[in-house]
């Protein structure tokens, strides 16, 4: 006969067993936590701060061409406006959504005209407040004018297709709202021939 504090210290069996989800999670919980905290970090970098985005047309050729993909970072504007020559990715306007482009369809495009400024293209030559404007990345110059001048509303731009002549651009719907652009193009990193600043 055992006394009753041995058998105290002796196992009681039971019939019940441990389900194998609660066994993986004993098993992995670090990593799991790990993983979560991971994608956590990695959402809000997308949502605040940068995204990849890959260039589906040819609209910004030479300096862009379909299937490059790029860094967006979308903190600078929070800072600074947008500059001339700064290439953005943009929800469409909604002149452009009435054709049936989604507002999670991007575009991009480079920024030319600024709130204020006074545009006119002539001759394929674009004049920002009668001064024209230096256009070394252009593969050729616009088939087509504008050459009644127009000034840039307060809160919007006025954005260009380095493929002038194959560009769905303010030249053809207009200005731009500020509170469309997602950011800037920074940085190219594929394909990797081509790596480097934008």
């Amino acid at each position: 006969m055992t006394s009753e504090k041995e058998s105290l210290n002796q196992p009681i069996a039971t019939n019940s067993t441990t389900p194998w989800w609660l066994k993986i999670w004993q098993e992995q919980k670090e990593n799991i936590k790990v993983l979560a905290i991971a994608l956590s970090l990695s959402l809000l970098v997308r949502i605040l701060i940068a995204e990849p985005r890959y260039i589906p047309s040819d609209s910004m050729m030479p300096t862009l061409e379909v299937g490059d993909r790029l860094v967006i970072e979308k903190v600078s504007y929070n800072f600074h406006p947008p500059a001339t020559g700064d290439i953005i990715v943009f929800e469409p306007p909604q002149q452009l959504r009435r054709y049936g482009y989604a507002k999670n369809q991007a575009f991009i495009k480079r920024v030319i005209g600024l709130p204020g400024d006074i545009i006119r293209i002539e001759d394929g030559i674009v004049y920002i407040n009668d001064q024209p404007l230096a256009e070394n990345y252009i593969a050729e110059p616009p088939e087509y004018a504008l050459p009644n001048s127009f000034q840039v509303p307060e809160g919007q731009y006025f954005v260009m297709g380095d493929n002038r002549n194959n560009s769905n651009d303010s030249h053809v719907w207009g200005f731009l709202p500020r509170k469309n652009i997602i950011g800037r193009a920074i940085f190219r990193f594929w394909p990797y021939q081509r790596l480097g600043e934008v």
